[in-house]
């Protein structure tokens, strides 16, 4: 019984958020909310729910100020040279602004960070998308599966949490995988080229004249701020703006207005370069470019050694980030206000999300979905177990979480494999498969950064990524049989 109440429980959610009935955190909250009472369980309820929201606090502390410290870092523009760089290959060709973006996401996905790579990838091509009247799902469909594939690292969660469930060395499970996620990647990098072409098709190759000659759009995107407003960008502003290319300069209540030490004099001379972030901005921060860089690669050193919970590092990183680029009260007051709706909306989400995984845990749906799927794969596909971990990877990554794919269902099916001669490693090694799929997952808080950065609907945005993200985990596994990895 609790079996199919899980099923019911997710599909009732997924319907619900995908044909618009419901906003995503009101169906995250009501929708476990009853499926809790008609299990007999109503009143456990507010168990669950504390167990759930103390189990995702640590990821909302995360969030919360990994978003101000990196809208902080585009504000002071720290990655307005990759943009510029991203930018100059895009111009205003649809195809390339696609690939470009795919490009983009997977580069910022080295740090591990879902929600860094959203927050830099949607401030940068947002606006081009907007003015070349792109479709803003295409962004969020290909970010978001460039990520996925990336999001293997070693650093970035899935393939720690798979050494640590089967007690393996995470460098044995990674490396030998790596041809297997380039396939990925390029897929990724297909795809996007593909709805490229197709956006291209839609609305015609542009000129840089004429697409500067279109009607600019009215709304701005703060850089990680998530919010739409028109007007002016005075000190709490730091929009987004697509224009030609102009000197960067620190202006407003810079530390000076010295020259970008980063910016190339000849691209700064073409008149013909389209610019994401706006080159004006009073945010800039020209002096501290060496400053920001540096203490972004310490901070991201730091995460990577493991000196310190990931939360408290963006805790001191922020306030280190905001001290020193805006030493004055109403400056920083400014820069927060300017990241708070995003700040709110994705820890709500978060918070939301810790219902659902509350109620599907609490109430032992989840377990019992776990052993009735492992039960149902037939005995006589024991030898290929590695396969079928790889299969089942995407949809189990994509209802749930993948603290408890991984600690709740691999060990399963790595037992499962033993008995049949299948290796730990190549169990856990399939296991990776589904993650380009998992980003999209509504239990994944960062994804909630994307599409509330970029404007979309939630369910729109899965009704056109999933099946693209199923493809792309389809070629990692496919790969990875090919290679000869699992």
């Amino acid at each position: 019984m609790l079996t199919i109440l899980g099923f019911a429980m997710i599909a009732t959610f997924l319907v619900l958020i995908m044909t618009k009935k419901m906003s995503p955190i009101a169906a995250l909250v009501l929708i476990p909310a009853l499926f809790c009472v008609a299990v007999g369980q109503g009143a456990q309820l507010g168990d669950y729910v504390i167990e759930g929201v103390g189990n995702l606090a640590p990821t909302a502390a995360m969030l919360m100020f990994a978003i101000v410290y990196f809208g902080v870092m585009i504000d002071v523009g720290l990655f307005d040279p990759i943009v510029r760089g991203i930018l100059k290959f895009c111009r205003a060709d649809p195809m390339r602004i696609v690939v470009g973006t795919a490009v983009l996401a997977a580069i910022v996905s080295l740090d591990g960070d879902g929600s860094t790579t959203f927050m830099i990838t949607v401030s940068a091509m947002y606006p081009l998308y907007k003015r070349l009247k792109m479709s803003l799902v295409v962004m969020t469909g290909v970010a978001a599966t460039a990520n996925g594939v990336m999001n293997t690292l070693p650093w970035g969660g899935p393939t720690a949490r798979a050494a640590t469930a089967l007690k393996l060395d995470a460098s044995e499970i990674f490396v030998p995988m790596i041809p297997a996620l380039a396939m990925g990647l390029l897929a990724v990098f297909v795809l996007a080229y593909v709805l490229g072409l197709r956006e291209r098709k839609r609305l015609g190759m542009l000129t840089l004249d004429e697409a500067l000659a279109r009607e600019p759009e009215q709304e701005t995107v703060s850089t990680g701020a998530g919010s739409t407003r028109g007007g002016s960008t005075g000190s709490t502003g730091g929009e987004d703006r697509l224009r030609k290319d102009a000197p960067a300069s620190g202006g407003g209540t810079g530390t000076g207005t010295d020259a970008d030490p980063t910016a190339d004099p000849a691209d700064e001379a073409d008149d013909d370069e389209f610019q994401g972030l706006d080159p004006n901005r009073s945010t800039l921060r020209p002096k501290l470019y060496w400053f920001n860089a540096g203490l972004t690669a310490a901070l991201l050193t730091a995460m990577i050694m493991e000196l310190m919970p990931i939360p408290v590092l963006f805790l001191l990183g922020a306030a280190l980030a905001l001290t020193v680029n805006f030493p004055h009260m109403p400056d920083q007051r400014a820069r927060i206000a300017a990241h708070a709706d995003n700040v709110l909306n994705v820890s709500g989400m978060v918070f939301a999300a810790a219902v659902f995984t509350g109620v599907l845990t609490g109430t032992g749906m989840v377990e019992n979905m776990a052993d009735w799927v492992v039960g149902a794969v037939p005995d006589a596909m024991g030898p290929h177990m590695a396969i079928v971990t790889g299969l089942l990877s995407l949809p189990l990554t994509y209802f749930m979480s993948n603290d408890g794919f991984y600690f709740g269902v691999l060990p399963v099916l790595a037992e499962a494999g033993a008995a049949h001669g299948v290796s730990p490693l190549e169990i856990a090694r399939a296991s990776l498969a589904g993650q380009a799929l998992h980003m999209s997952s509504p239990l994944v808080p960062a994804v909630y950064v994307l599409v509330g950065m970029a404007k979309v609907e939630f369910g729109d945005h899965t009704r056109f990524t999933v099946k693209w993200a199923i493809l792309t985990s389809l070629v990692v596994l496919a790969a990875g049989v090919l290679f000869g990895i699992m």
